[in-house]
């Protein structure tokens, strides 16, 4: 079992950047896949990008270029950096690791783009 926590998320204007943390529990070395979500209200929870243990990376037509994620699995974290941000990036945004057959959640950061 995993426990994931996020942090980094807030307020920026339009063109500005954050960088979101994702902190597991234990070590993310062996973890397959982890990776962000978004959500937006009234909207489904969408894929944002994900990151292997192999270090391939995925990513949303609508952040690429713009957004990277990483992994330290030293610091056992995933980060999302996030540049050039929109309003409609604005959402609750969720880390997600899937290991041993099983997915798990964190609990969501907020990111809310002012334009």
């Amino acid at each position: 079992q995993v426990q994931l926590v996020e942090s980094g998320g807030g307020l920026v204007q339009a063109g500005g950047s954050l960088r979101l943390s994702c902190a597991a529990s234990r070590t993310i070395f062996s973890i397959n896949a982890m990776g962000w979500y978004q959500q937006a209200p009234g909207k489904q929870r969408e894929l944002v990008a994900t990151i292997t243990s192999g270090g391939s990376t995925n990513y949303a037509d609508s952040v690429q270029g713009r957004f990277t994620i990483s992994r330290d699995n030293a610091k056992n974290t995933v980060y999302l950096q996030m540049n050039s941000l929109k309003p409609e990036d604005t959402a609750v945004y969720y880390c997600h690791a899937v290991t041993r057959g099983r997915s798990y959640w964190g609990q969501g950061t907020q990111v809310t783009v002012s334009s």
